[in-house]
């Protein structure tokens, strides 16, 4: 955790140790300005989350000091505390004036000042914890916009090309395929949102019921055969010939899986393969594996992969929205499942999602809440 830094700008050294003397133990890295001028250069370069600034000081009063504080974009945000002897309200108006934030007499009370800093770095925290949040907005909507975008374009250009060009009915027919699959993407990035939109803003109310996942898994194998073909990827499952049902919800379950596919398939190089594999446990549920042979994830990022915006390995022209596996996370916890990745050997990634068998067991469905 971040130690919060205040910048103490005061004539007197003497202020600066008594200000050191009733704030020790509450872990503060305090600075140290005797005069305007050389506070004003010390923020040329550093940043601090809190400043306690003197009022009288000779060349430069605090209120200037102040003034030249707040004119500067990036500090604008910085509180500013006036430490003064003055007690007058227009005094204290002048301080309000120049833009300072709050104020504290002199001499200072210990309890006083801590209650005073405490209180303004929890306010630039909070400032602080806002800014991140637009900004992890701000580019959430452009990776979705560029997300939806491609596959769009991809739609529109074949549109374009089928009427400007008189193609082959097999030309044709990959040209749909092609366009078809966009649209699935489309489609999927859009239910994706949707669906943890809802978790988000309150609860996912899960529809269970017995699904055949062999039927399931090969179902969404089959939606994937074109793009793997464009990328002359192979398709495999192994799955024991006794396969059984699991009791989940089958078409938010089927997105997790549709998730996982699209992910190994994107990060797979052309001309190697992607295996689907599942086993059914004796204590019931199932085990299912998506392995392919891309670049892996590093140990490091192993967790951070399942939190929102987070991307393992950035590939050029491989559209990364870092909402997948987020959803995929959300999902399989809701069904009281777990999700992990490992290595692929000799390389790539194999993620694995093991789900209880909510029927015959006293677990219960998740019903889980994410924070945006």
């Amino acid at each position: 955790m971040k130690i919060p830094s205040i910048l103490v700008i005061d004539d007197e050294l003497d202020n600066f140790d008594v200000i050191e003397t009733l704030l020790p133990e509450r872990g503060y890295q305090l600075h140290y300005a005797s005069n305007g001028q050389e506070a004003l250069a010390f923020l040329e370069a550093f940043t601090p989350d809190l400043i306690l600034l003197d009022v009288m000081m000779p060349d430069m009063n605090g209120i200037e000091v102040c003034h030249r504080i707040k004119a500067i974009p990036k500090l604008q945000p910085v509180p500013v505390i006036m430490v003064t002897a003055l007690v007058g309200k227009e005094d204290l108006a002048h301080c309000f004036k120049a833009g300072a934030d709050d104020f504290i007499s002199k001499p200072v009370n210990g309890l006083e000042l801590r209650a005073r800093v405490h209180s303004m770095l929890r306010i630039k925290h909070q400032y602080d914890d806002l800014q991140t949040l637009l900004q992890l907005r701000e580019d959430m909507v452009n990776i979705i916009v560029h997300d939806l975008r491609n596959p769009l374009s991809n739609i529109l250009f074949g549109l374009d090309l089928m009427e400007a060009i008189e193609l082959t009915k097999e030309e044709q027919k990959q040209k749909i395929g092609q366009m078809r699959f966009s649209g699935q993407q489309l489609r999927s990035l859009v239910d994706d949102l949707l669906i943890m939109a809802k978790v988000e803003s309150g609860k996912l109310c899960l529809n269970l019921i017995d699904v055949d996942l062999g039927s399931l898994i090969h179902s969404a194998l089959s939606n994937f055969e074109v793009i793997a073909a464009m990328k002359n990827l192979s398709l495999s499952s192994q799955f024991p010939s006794a396969w059984g049902e699991i009791y989940v919800d089958a078409p938010i379950f089927r997105r997790v899986i549709d998730n996982l596919l699209s992910n190994a398939i994107k990060f797979s190089p052309r001309g190697s393969q992607v295996t689907i594999s599942g086993e059914y446990l004796e204590s019931g549920g199932a085990r299912i594996q998506v392995a392919d042979l891309g670049p892996g994830v590093a140990d490091e990022m192993q967790q951070k992969i399942f939190e929102k915006f987070e991307i393992g390995t950035l590939m050029e022209d491989v559209s990364q929205i870092g909402l997948g596996l987020t959803f995929c996370k959300m999902v399989v916890e809701a069904h009281s499942g777990t999700i992990c990745v490992k290595h692929n050997q000799p390389r790539g990634a194999i993620f694995e999602i093991t789900i209880p068998d909510l029927r015959d067991s006293q677990t219960q469905p998740q019903i889980l809440e994410y924070a945006v």
